[in-house]
């Protein structure tokens, strides 16, 4: 079934171009991405099914993949936005991968230990036939076949090791064994990256072949291997717990990709952006403030400690909060994704005054 995105192989080329020269750190502005009803008019879409409740494996992935088509012909692509579909199976399907009990609503996505006992009755092991990482192979499959060279196709959200690992033990937990058991975490975190790498690689063998590069549930593009790595628990570890139990993760995992982006969710993980900052292969920190705090655009300092140690920064914020953060922090390094704005003219202004390309998807010159 072919499919209309009102997007040229010149957009592409565009796409291409200035992502990959951002990721060199050749540009001086920042890339930015906004999203809308595609211009002129169109009848709406049905809305596109929320999480893990449209994916139950009982459903019929054609169905479900209908409706999506049927959202992106009706999108608009403005600046450094592209195209895009996020398989969205909630946060840290990893776990339901790895046998614990896969939970949801339209809100949200839980998951619920698939054995009793201590640490040591958790082995880690990749299994092919677990059904949710057939049932995400399918889709993902399907939706390249369906979109492939038109559509980016994003990595299903695989969660962080040591969250994976929260989802077996509860936080709370999870915390003591941090304390009273801290080889066994070594040991299974350790399990947990390699089949995390596993995971990764068989959806990266079916994405790839499209030539639309790679790009995660974050608003982030690359030519080569990139994904949003993360360890929201960490949340509640101090610096040292951090360096000991999460930073071997995160090393291996950037070993393994090109452009490995971190999630700083929250304040905090403030704490951890130091020894962040110091890893030579991190690419890049999104930063995520947390409910009750300031948008992105009310740290600078924060956003300009991660440009000025050489890494990306991606965000999200309204039109005036990107406006301010070129403003006190400068573009370079910057990768905004700006919600709230609501005409299209509006989101032409917005990124002239950006320095980015006024441009909207199918109208590239």
């Amino acid at each position: 079934m072919g499919i209309d995105v009102h997007f040229s192989q010149t957009d592409w080329r565009r796409i291409e171009r200035d992502w990959s020269d951002w990721w060199l750190g050749k540009l001086d502005r920042p890339m930015a991405m906004l999203e809308g009803p595609r211009p002129g008019d169109h009848p709406p879409a049905a809305p596109e099914p929320r999480r893990t409740n449209a994916y139950m494996l009982q459903s019929d992935p054609e169905a479900f993949l209908d409706v999506v088509h049927r959202q992106l012909e009706t999108r608009g692509w403005y600046g450094d936005a592209f195209p895009k579909h996020w398989l969205n199976f909630g946060p840290g399907m990893g776990a339901g991968f790895l046998g614990c009990g896969v939970h949801f609503d339209d809100n949200t996505t839980w998951f619920g230990p698939p054995v009793d006992g201590g640490l040591d009755a958790i082995h880690i092991r990749f299994d092919k036939e677990n059904p949710w990482w057939k049932r995400v192979k399918t889709l993902t499959r399907r939706a390249v076949e369906r979109w492939g060279g038109k559509v980016a196709i994003a990595h299903t959200d695989l969660g962080g090791n040591l969250d994976i690992l929260a989802s077996f033990r509860g936080n709370e937990p999870l915390m003591m064994d941090l304390i009273d058991a801290p080889q066994e975490i070594e040991r299974l975190a350790g399990e947990i990256t390699a089949v995390w790498l596993r995971y990764y690689d068989e959806l990266d063998a079916i994405i790839r072949p499209t030539g639309r590069g790679t790009c995660p549930w974050a608003p982030i593009w690359s030519p080569q291997r990139c994904y949003m790595l993360q360890c929201d628990a960490s949340y509640m570890f101090s610096p040292a717990m951090f360096e000991r139990f999460v930073l071997p993760d995160l090393t291996a995992c950037c070993d393994h990709l090109e452009h490995g982006f971190y999630h700083l969710d929250g304040v905090g993980q403030l704490p951890h952006l130091d020894l962040l900052l110091a890893m030579p292969k991190l690419r890049g920190v999104q930063w995520i403030p947390g409910d009750g705090h300031p948008h992105a655009d009310g740290w600078p300092q924060v956003l300009r400690k991660i440009v000025d140690a050489g890494k990306r920064c991606q965000v999200f914020t309204t039109s005036d909060g990107a406006r301010r953060i070129v403003r006190e922090v400068g573009g370079r390094g910057m990768a905004i994704h700006v919600w709230g704005w609501h005409r299209r003219d509006d989101a032409l202004r917005l990124l002239e005054d950006l320095g980015a390309a006024p441009v909207v998807g199918g109208e590239s010159r």
